[in-house]
């Protein structure tokens, strides 16, 4: 069977986003509108997994679709929504918590490091995680999700759940006129450069909200007088930047660093070097600061902007899960009646 070349992505509105939110998976969402369907959810049901603080789950669901709008996602061409408003990745999450087995559920590696020693106390959403982001996916029968090196985890159950649907309603599936599988076996696309941005503090870390330095991260509505500080006094080792990226190795921070440059300016950490081997901090960090402020505080402005009119946020949320939700109740109805329910 052929499905629609299409695209599912969300990012959960759990904290402030930052520059490893825009450059590991915003900022990759605008080009796949010129080549597929695009669909990109605020994922807040996953947020609630673990507690928030209702007004800040509020107010991070119009800064992510903000921040979605002003990188460069059209919502007239993409579908953006926040997933709450589509009740059909709930009930299709139920069902696929009845296709999928306990063991899988216990292997997954972020369950684990979240829970750690104190997993009889986490909630049961957390546990369950996986088979929502399974729901989201094929709830649109996507064919393909970019996602990070964090994510394939939970990619490779998707692709477990859908096979395994389509190997128990094999019967069920023909009989309502699907030739062959009824989910698609989603793809990975291939991520981009910079996709672990590391904390300014610290290069051994991954950028995080939860920080202990305000200058370790850089977030994306931070102003331009601010980017250009957490840059400067980033930490470095004493060295020059080497002129090959071999030089690199056992040097996180200047890795790091020399990372984003080449993110934020489309170039490879070669052609980085090639410019800036062999001159000091003084020198790249000034140029990296300028690079950053043209790239994000434009952004920045623009989320500001947006977040400010929740009348026009809410209409383009509203409008979004309105087009989602024609997409998605009429798989939902084919899985129904899959499924044996009485309609």
């Amino acid at each position: 069977m052929a499905f629609t070349p299409r695209v599912f992505s969300g990012i959960k509105p759990s904290g402030d986003l930052h520059l490893g939110n825009y450059l590991g998976a915003i900022r990759r969402f605008v080009p796949l509108q010129e080549t597929h369907e695009t669909i990109y959810c605020v994922v807040d049901m996953h947020a609630i997994t673990v507690w928030q603080d209702p007004e800040d789950l509020r107010r991070w669901t119009y800064e992510i679709a903000a921040a979605y709008i002003a990188a460069g996602v059209d919502p007239t061409r993409s579908i953006i929504f926040n997933q709450s408003q589509v009740m059909e990745h709930a009930e299709l999450s139920w069902v696929f918590n009845c296709v999928a087995r306990m063991g899988w559920m216990a292997r997954m590696t972020q369950f684990k490091d979240k829970a750690g020693e104190n997993s009889e106390n986490v909630s049961l959403g957390l546990f369950a995680y996986p088979s929502l982001m399974a729901a989201d996916i094929l709830l649109y029968k996507a064919t393909a999700v970019p996602v990070g090196e964090d994510q394939r985890q939970h990619l490779e159950l998707t692709r477990d759940i859908a096979k395994k649907f389509n190997h128990d309603f094999k019967k069920q599936i023909k009989s309502a006129g699907f030739k062959d599988e009824f989910f698609p076996i989603t793809e990975t696309l291939a991520t981009g450069p910079a996709m672990r941005v590391k904390s300014l503090k610290d290069g051994t870390k991954k950028m995080s909200k939860s920080e202990a330095s305000d200058l370790a991260t850089i977030y994306m509505m931070d102003g331009a007088d601010l980017i250009a500080k957490k840059i400067k006094r980033a930490t470095t080792d004493p060295a020059a930047l080497p002129s090959e990226v071999a030089g690199l190795a056992d040097r996180p921070e200047a890795e790091n660093l020399v990372g984003i440059y080449a993110a934020l300016s489309n170039r490879t950490a070669e052609a980085v070097l090639g410019e800036f081997g062999g001159q000091g901090w003084g020198v790249f960090k000034p140029a990296l600061a300028d690079l950053a402020v043209s790239v994000l505080a434009p952004i920045a402005d623009e989320m500001a902007r947006l977040v400010a009119d929740r009348g026009e946020m809410d209409r383009i949320l509203r409008d979004g899960a309105a087009r989602a939700r024609a997409i998605a109740q009429p798989i939902m109805a084919d899985v129904r009646n899959i499924v044996g329910f009485v309609r």
